[in-house]
């Protein structure tokens, strides 16, 4: 059973009336009649769940968000969290102080992000990508990767990204730091052009994977 937003709806228990003190067929019928309509209500709510289509019922929570701004590092190898400036879509999971994805509900997280670096130095740049969760470091998370150079009068670019599984707590928020061993390194939005839209400078999507689990 499903409401018009195609969520599915907790069936509703049909009441049931107290036995007389005396066998009655009539009370036992009238009973029996509301225990089948509400199996066959559970039934419907099953069948729609677990049939081949039952995912568009649930409502898991998600969120994606994207920054439109460029980002620059003042400094060469220092840390810089990565901020966002614009969310797509949201259920559950919201930013904070520009850079905390913070999840309203416990569970293993799926974090998926991609920056658009660019180089306009004339030699390769390197620049390393970490997580911290709550303000600490996540041992483990970090990934290394180059920018090109740039190639007569165009800068080098990169698009690079990656997905991480975290677990988290309700409340709990992550970040994307990074850093670079030149400061001409930036994350970079650009405009539409001709053909092609525009490009947020980065994007992360949050998904719910799991409960946590208990044992």
């Amino acid at each position: 059973m499903a409401n018009v937003k195609q969520q599915l709806e907790t069936p509703s228990l049909s009441p049931l009336g107290y036995p007389p003190e005396v066998y009655e067929r009539r009370n036992l019928n009238e009973n029996n009649g509301a225990l089948n309509i509400f199996a066959r209500k559970l039934t419907s709510v099953l069948g729609s769940l677990f049939g081949p289509k039952g995912g568009k019922f649930m409502n898991n929570p998600y969120g994606a968000f994207q920054s439109t701004v460029d980002q620059t590092a003042a400094v060469a190898n220092t840390a810089y969290a990565m901020t966002l400036n614009t969310t797509d879509y949201a259920n559950g999971v919201s930013v904070a102080s520009s850079s905390r994805i913070t999840v309203a509900d416990s569970g293993i997280w799926n974090l998926q992000w991609s920056g658009q670096f660019e180089n306009p130095d004339s030699q390769d740049h390197d620049v390393r990508v970490w997580l911290k969760i709550n303000g600490t470091v996540v041992v483990g998370s970090t990934g290394f990767f180059a920018v090109p150079s740039k190639h007569g009068s165009v800068n080098g670019h990169a698009l690079v990204g990656w997905n991480y599984f975290v677990s988290l707590n309700a409340s709990d928020y992550i970040e994307l730091w990074w850093e670079t061993d030149s400061t001409q390194v930036s994350i970079q939005t650009y405009a539409a052009s001709g053909s092609y839209p525009s490009t947020a400078s980065l994007i992360a999507t949050m998904t719910f994977v799991s409960n946590l689990p208990t044992i």
